[in-house]
């Protein structure tokens, strides 16, 4: 009965369930948690193998951004499984302080690089619009690694005094005891992380977008001039399928970008008013947090029913996959005993 007490000491539940069959366990908080892991380590998985194995993705430059978040969701995913374990009671060896420091620090710089990245695509796709003859010299390999280095770095330090002491980061679905009685945000850190991280990538996303819009409705509105004073112009279709596919993978990052600001704006709002010691809800913070973290999955849904070369590079994979099952089966049957010879069936 002592271990269960000191558990319990250890161990809050926001929203308010536990104690099913005498187990103290956060059961709508870790079904909650266990689901979005899953979903989150699945669907990243299978943007970056669906990214190794269609080669076409990679004709976009953004392909480098949306594989770095891709990784930076799987890691989130990954690092979720900390406060999984620790609501089934596993011990995770490290005082709790520590865990906790580490798992909002690990996920606030995390959820940093998918931010700066959404905020580099912005700059990418306005570019490839606004100085498409140019775009090639501007945006190189080279300078888009270079990039990606310092999303990851910047994203590091921005948090780092967080860790060091000062003030509380971005992880408020307080699992841990520690954290929800003793980590307390801080009304100075909220103000400098909304100013040097939220607020500059909002305001880039916005500008972008905002001429990447107005410019494709004028081209539109050009064409369709183009069209009726001369139906049987040839420069008017040609200008329409060069213009459309550009405007197409816009639209595809946009609902990315969107998704993205629609799932992290109640948090956002709550981390301001948590920070300005206006409003604090354990089940708020809970729901906020948890409900920012299921962006990480959004990406390959949004991928999944936005973009057809993904969809066609989704079912080149599960193909493959499923003539390598076949292979393998054929091959038991066939041939118990081991052969050398070429294996037709390798991704």
């Amino acid at each position: 009965s002592s271990s269960v007490m000191n558990m319990s000491e250890h161990l809050s539940c926001p929203l308010g369930f536990g104690h099913y069959n005498a187990v103290d366990i956060c059961i709508l908080e870790t079904v909650v948690i266990v689901l979005l892991t899953f979903l989150i380590i699945a669907g990243n998985l299978t943007v970056i193998f669906v990214f190794h194995c269609a080669p076409l993705l990679h004709h976009y430059t953004t392909s480098y951004f949306i594989q770095t978040m891709a990784y930076a969701d799987l890691f989130v995913g990954v690092s979720c499984l900390v406060p999984t374990l620790s609501l089934l009671h596993y011990s995770t060896g490290v005082h709790e302080s520590l865990t906790c420091q580490v798992f909002g620090y690990v996920v606030s710089v995390l959820k940093s690089v998918s931010m700066a990245c959404l905020a580099c695509i912005s700059v990418d796709r306005y570019l490839a619009i606004t100085k498409p003859l140019s775009y090639n010299q501007l945006v190189t390999p080279c300078r888009l690694r270079l990039c990606i280095s310092l999303i990851w770095i910047y994203s590091c330090l921005i948090f780092l005094p967080s860790f060091l002491g000062w003030g509380k980061p971005g992880y408020h679905g307080d699992i841990f005891e520690w954290c929800a009685t003793s980590w307390l945000t801080n009304a100075y850190f909220t103000g400098f992380i909304v100013c040097l991280l939220y607020a500059p990538a909002a305001f880039v996303i916005c500008f972008t977008y905002f001429h990447i819009f107005k410019i494709c409705r004028q081209h539109t509105k050009e064409i369709s001039d183009r069209r009726a004073r001369f139906p049987n112009h040839e420069g008017a279709a040609a200008g329409e399928a060069g213009h459309s596919p550009e405007r197409r993978y816009a639209m595809v990052l946009f609902r990315i970008t969107s998704v993205f600001y629609v799932l992290w704006l109640p948090y956002i709002i709550y981390f301001l008013l948590e920070s300005s010691r206006i409003l604090e809800n354990p089940a708020l913070s809970f729901l906020t947090t948890w409900l920012a973290i299921s962006n990480s999955f959004c990406n390959c849904v949004i991928y999944s029913l936005s973009n057809s070369v993904f969809r066609l590079g989704l079912r080149r994979l599960s193909e493959t996959i499923r003539s390598s099952c076949m292979c393998s089966k054929d091959r038991d049957v066939r041939d118990p005993k081991p052969r050398k010879r070429a294996n037709s069936c390798s991704i």
